[in-house]
Order: structure tokens, then sequence, then C-alpha cells
């Protein structure tokens, strides 16, 4: 694999973010609720944290983000998107067992109904919390044993 690295987001990274969620999550939303480019662009501005966020990287590349927000006990794992052109070569399952590894806190999630990221998820220990049809709630207790799922 070329070189995968994290490095810490600025606000500079807000649009690069904004585009990536439309390319990672436009189609499920289309298919569950109907895309909303404005709406979509809103809730990422309302929920980018540059101190809670990485931006992954692939050589020179941007491949995608992650967000670890805390929240009490737990951290939610948020905005965790990469990009489809770097999808199928195991980079979030590498951030996903980097992050994991490096936390110390119960993890919580929501991910898209039908999402593929569901199965990494349950992979690494997330367990379903609560499912509305078109979203999925998971949390990962704090375990060692599952951090090297």
């Amino acid at each position: 694999m070329t070189l995968l690295r994290l490095r810490a987001a600025t606000p500079d990274d807000l649009d690069d973010v904004v585009a990536l969620k439309a390319r990672v999550l436009r189609q499920d939303l289309e298919r569950l609720v109907g895309w909303d480019s404005s709406r979509s662009r809103a809730r990422v501005i309302e929920h980018f944290s540059p101190e809670h966020t990485r931006m992954i990287l692939v050589g020179d590349g941007l491949a995608g983000t992650i967000t670890l927000r805390p929240d009490g006990e737990d951290l939610w794992l948020e905005m965790f998107y990469v990009d489809a052109a770097f999808q199928g070569r195991g980079i979030g399952t590498s951030v996903l067992t980097e992050v994991l590894r490096e936390s110390d806190r119960p993890m919580r999630l929501q991910v898209l109904v039908g999402s593929a990221a569901q199965r990494l998820y349950s992979r690494h220990g997330f367990v379903v919390e609560a499912d509305d049809g078109i979203d999925v709630w998971m949390r990962r207790p704090l375990s060692r044993d599952s951090v090297d799922a």
C-alpha cells in the first residue's frame, strides 16, 4: 500500500470535507432520503471540528477524513469518509484500527442503513444499539480484546 498517514485538520479543510462527503454518501443518501447538497454542506459546517478531525492522506492525495469527538465518557466517531477512489485497499481498516488502539474510551457512531461501512464497524467490535430504517447507531465498549479485530 502507498504511504498512509493522518494529519490534523485545519479550518481550511472544510470545503474538502464537504466535497468528500458528497462523493462518499450521496448515493446512499439518495436511496434513503434524497440528496440535498445545501443540507449536506450545512451539516458538515455544523459538525466539522478541526480540533477533533484528522485528514487521511495516501501519498500526496486526500483519501478521507475521520473525526473523534468527545462526548462525556464516550467518543463519537464521525465523518469517517474514505473516497471511493481509495476504497477497497484496506485504508478504512487501517485507520480504524489505529484510532481504536489510540483510544481509551468507548466509541459511538451513526451509519446509514445498508452502508458497507457497517460491516467494517461490526468487525471492530461495534454493536447495533438502534436502527430507525435510515440510520443505525452503534457502540463499541472499551475492550482491548476487540481492538485487534
